[in-house]
């Protein structure tokens, strides 16, 4: 289990990374608002961090938008190394992380079970419209 310490670096890296990338990729064909920087792991020797960064939508592009991320790594380390006092900045590793869209994918296939057996979700849980008191 990590340390608190790294927990406290790990967030900390997220919302620079998240905030330095809106401001760094301006370009009017990338869609930044489909981007969401996830998670951060770092090394507990803070030598190495991979990055996880969701890509919303986009399926046939996404590749391309990772590879479009990694692209600005080393300005995004510099950033990190003027503005995070760390002992060392930790070299960046982007991924792809698609546990949101899978997430997404089996609140879906609830929804869809939920209607086809009539069920309704309600504010105390789910309710049952079938008829359960036949004879």
């Amino acid at each position: 289990m990590p340390s608190q310490r790294i927990i406290r670096v790990n967030e900390l890296l997220k919302r620079e990374i998240a905030a330095y990338l809106y401001r760094l990729i301006n370009r009017h064909d990338f869609d930044m608002s489909a981007v969401t920087v996830t998670h951060v792991v770092t090394a507990p020797n803070l030598r190495h961090a991979r990055v996880y960064v969701s890509i919303r939508d986009h399926v046939l592009e996404r590749e391309a938008m990772l590879d479009e991320i990694r692209t600005h790594r080393k300005p995004l380390q510099q950033h990190l190394n003027q503005t995070v006092r760390l002992k060392y900045t930790p070299q960046l590793e982007f991924e792809l992380d698609e546990s949101i869209e899978k997430g997404d994918h089996v609140l879906h296939l609830i929804e869809e079970l939920a209607e086809e057996y009539g069920v309704h979700e309600t504010d105390e849980g789910y309710d049952d419209e079938r008829n359960d008191t036949q004879p």
